[in-house]
């Protein structure tokens, strides 16, 4: 008998590893489990999955385009095959960009030599891999697809990472599954989700389950991503939600305002 659980990254770890135990799975981001399921998903460059294309997102152009985001230092989490990480560098940001998947990085990093733009990328688990590596505090910190992969309670280590790398003042760019577009996320409430054992492929959020989550940041625009033809320089699809919000300036690192 394991009577392991001390402290809550414990109950954490302990959380993970019922979501890394079915086919299908996200896998356990605590120890990596979900790094062969993501290398082999990225190991065939060829296949015709809509986001190895190398094109950015639609909204984080349109942010970059509208003047909302300023060039600065970048966080992209989740990078996978580095497509938003290297239009960022080319738009004049210093980049760091982190997957779980060794096979997405190595493909990124060919990219980016084939580009001529730079980039830092780092393979491994955002919560696990040491201040050192994701340093900040960054200007903007994406994430395109990374999120809506987090089981329910690893949303407490994302907004943590987030109150601890995101400048104050500092923008984050979102794009995750929308509720209700029939199966193209899991729509199941959360506690029904450790029942199920499962992600269903990623979970799907209103806008209103992420204005609660992201509560603390200050909203600046949430809507749907737009559908963009196979010929545009920019990837879009509509079953996305495409949001930006920022960090309020008087917060502190610590999420306390200054007396």
């Amino acid at each position: 008998m394991d009577r392991a659980v001390r402290t809550v990254e414990d109950v954490f770890t302990l959380l993970d590893r019922l979501f890394s135990t079915r086919p299908g799975a996200g896998g356990d981001p605590a120890t990596g489990d979900g790094k062969d399921f993501w290398d082999r998903f990225y190991a065939d460059r060829s296949r015709p999955v809509p986001f190895f294309v190398p094109k950015p997102d639609e909204s984080l152009a349109a942010c970059v385009d509208r003047g909302l985001i300023a060039p600065g230092r970048a966080l992209d989490l989740g990078c996978g095959a580095g497509r938003n990480a290297l239009y960022l560098a080319s738009r004049g940001f210093e980049v760091d960009a982190v997957d779980l998947s060794p096979v997405a990085v190595a493909w990124a990093g060919d990219r980016a030599r084939g580009a001529g733009v730079g980039a830092r990328f780092l393979s491994g688990d955002v919560f696990a891999l040491p201040a050192t590596e994701l340093s900040g505090p960054y200007d903007l910190v994406v994430d395109s697809g990374c999120f809506h992969h987090l089981p329910p309670h690893r949303r407490v280590s994302y907004l943590g990472l987030l109150d601890r790398v995101l400048a104050p003042g500092g923008h984050f760019a979102l794009t995750c599954f929308a509720a209700g577009e029939g199966g193209m996320g899991s729509e199941l409430a959360d506690e029904e989700l450790y029942r199920a054992r499962t992600l269903g492929g990623g979970l799907a959020y209103t806008p209103e389950s992420l204005r609660r989550i992201f509560s603390g940041l200050v909203e600046v625009e949430l809507r749907r991503m737009r559908e963009e033809p196979p010929e545009s320089a920019l990837y879009g699809v509509p079953f996305l939600w495409a949001a930006l919000f920022r960090r309020d300036a008087a917060v502190c690192g610590d999420g306390v305002r200054p007396a």
